[in-house]
Formats: structure tokens, sequence, C-alpha cells
């Protein structure tokens, strides 16, 4: 049986990143974590492109951009979607979710999710460093297992 190890190793990988500014305070503490798990995984600072959106739900077009060139290994959504008062959270909630992985399904190119879904403030900022690593590490992982897999 052949199984394909994991590896985590982000040397010469190009990584784009699709932050919402909306909660910014959430998605910066998202990014920073992001990002410095990508750089210990190896990747090149100069190989990271950060584009920035309004919100949640712009981050699908931006991805599926980014995803068309060719240029990027993976991809990683960043962003934070708390609930309100309102029906609102499900909608946005639901739709990014499906948009982000639309995106990697209809491209090829992985996407690593962590917009985070929170009933409070308190929560995403307590997830939100954890949630950011991870993506780095998700993305890599993903990269390169598709790189495997050819």
């Amino acid at each position: 049986m052949e199984k394909i190890a994991i590896n985590l190793n982000g040397k010469s990988k190009k990584i784009g990143i699709v932050l919402s500014r909306f909660n910014s305070n959430i998605g910066e503490g998202l990014l920073s974590a992001c990002h410095a798990e990508l750089l210990k995984l190896g990747v090149n600072d100069v190989d990271i492109c950060v584009a920035t959106v309004p919100g949640a739900l712009e981050i699908p077009l931006v991805l599926q951009h980014m995803a068309l060139t060719k240029k990027y290994d993976a991809l990683i959504a960043l962003g934070a979607i708390i609930r309100g008062e309102t029906y609102h959270f499900e909608v946005v909630a639901n739709e990014s979710a499906r948009g982000v992985s639309e995106v990697q399904l209809k491209t090829g190119i992985p996407v690593a999710n962590a917009i985070l879904t929170t009933n409070d403030d308190d929560q995403a900022l307590a997830r939100m460093h954890v949630k950011g690593a991870e993506a780095a590490q998700v993305a890599i992982e993903m990269a390169n297992l598709a790189g495997a897999l050819q």
C-alpha cells in the first residue's frame, strides 16, 4: 500500500491570501498568525501575496481570480463573521464557505478556509491565532499533496 506522507515544507511555495477587512482587528490577528506560520514553514516572504476585500462575501471572487492566474500553489481565505441579531450572519457564513469550496473544486488550487464564524467577538479573538496558523499549515500540506498526486 502506498501512503503519501504529510509534507509541511513550504520552501519554494507561492501563497495567495485574501483577507476581509470587516472585523479588521480579528482579520489582522488571523493574518499575523498565518504569516508567521508560513515563514516558519519555509515560505519566502516575497512569495506571499495578500489582497484585501471589504467583507467575507467578496473573498471567493478574489480567490478565483488568484487561482486562475496559476501563480499560486495554494490560497488562504481569512476573515471573521460574527453573529448579529439578524439572519444575515447565516447568509454570509454559508455563502462565503460555499464560494471558497467552489473555487478550489473548480480550479484545482487548494484553498485553506480560515473565515471564522463565531457567536461573539470574544470567541473570534480566542480563535484567531490558532486558526491563522492552522490555515498556513493546511495550505502548505495541500499544495504539497496536490503536487505529489500529479
